[in-house]
């Protein structure tokens, strides 16, 4: 007979399930050299909404970047955009095939790599992301956003100590950068070490801002310990009533999976999510 799991197994794998989407398809978008950086986790739709707004009409910038990237398939910053447009539909595999062929098309150019590193780790090719990002930087010239992206890679592939030498790295480059600190926290996730995600992630909160993605983490944090009423004041604090109300009601949902699984042993079959 199978062994019951113990909670702090059903806590990460929760979270592993819950949060395996999110953590990629928003951040893993550290490498980018401009703009807002992203953290490598998140959960929570509100966060994903936030993310989505930004660039207006997701669907009207993909129509608009295929066209430009059509009109010049080796151009750099097209294929780049283009597959930052991919992504932001949920078209991963697309995206790697895209930004694939514009770094066939130009070796070595950095920003491509760093691209299509990110496209690969979205879509959960984990150790091939970990090995191109690698070619994206050098140690002459580190780059703190790719440093951290592959230190995420690494959490993916269970190698947490390794991830976080890469995450020391980054906070060496970028000291108390938030997006740095809360993949540290993340990674402490993973590692089943929740006292320690928490003072990480409140710390990279103090420093966030009002970033809504390591809120949404400090707070999934906070109530998968049990102290659910103080995770949902965190989820929603000094926030308009609207989109308090539905990230309460996302970390509801995703603390009701954990109950799920203690109760039934196994999450929905459609809430695993491990495609990307």
């Amino acid at each position: 007979m199978l062994q019951k799991p113990s909670q702090q197994s059903q806590f990460t794998r929760l979270f592993v399930i819950a949060a395996s989407s999110a953590i990629l398809a928003l951040g893993l978008c550290g490498c980018q050299t401009s703009g807002p950086s992203d953290i490598t986790g998140s959960i929570g739709s509100v966060a994903e909404k936030s993310e989505a707004s930004r660039s207006g009409n997701p669907r009207q910038d993909l129509a608009a970047a295929r066209e430009r990237h059509r009109a010049n398939p080796k151009d750099v910053d097209a294929a780049v955009q283009y597959g930052k447009a991919l992504r932001a539909t949920g078209q991963k595999s697309q995206a790697v095939a895209v930004l694939e062929q514009a770094s066939i098309a130009n070796p070595g150019n950095s920003r491509l790599l760093a691209g299509y590193g990110r496209a690969l780790a979205d879509n959960g090719n984990f150790q091939q992301a970990f090995d191109v990002l690698g070619r994206a930087h050098s140690p002459e010239d580190p780059d703190w956003r790719i440093l951290s992206v592959q230190g995420a890679a690494l959490d993916q592939l269970g190698r947490y100590e390794e991830a976080r030498q890469y995450y020391t790295s980054a906070l060496k480059i970028a000291p108390d950068e938030p997006a740095v600190l809360s993949n540290v926290g993340l990674s402490y996730v993973l590692s089943k070490d929740l006292p320690k995600a928490e003072e990480t992630l409140r710390r990279a909160h103090s420093l966030g801002g009002s970033d809504p993605r390591i809120r949404a983490n400090l707070a999934l944090v906070v109530g998968l310990q049990g102290r659910v009423a103080e995770a949902e004041n965190i989820a929603k604090a000094d926030l308009p009533p609207e989109e308090a109300a539905a990230n309460v009601a996302n970390l509801k949902r995703l603390l009701s999976r954990k109950e799920a699984r203690a109760e039934g042993g196994k999450l929905p079959v459609a809430s695993a999510k491990h495609s990307d």
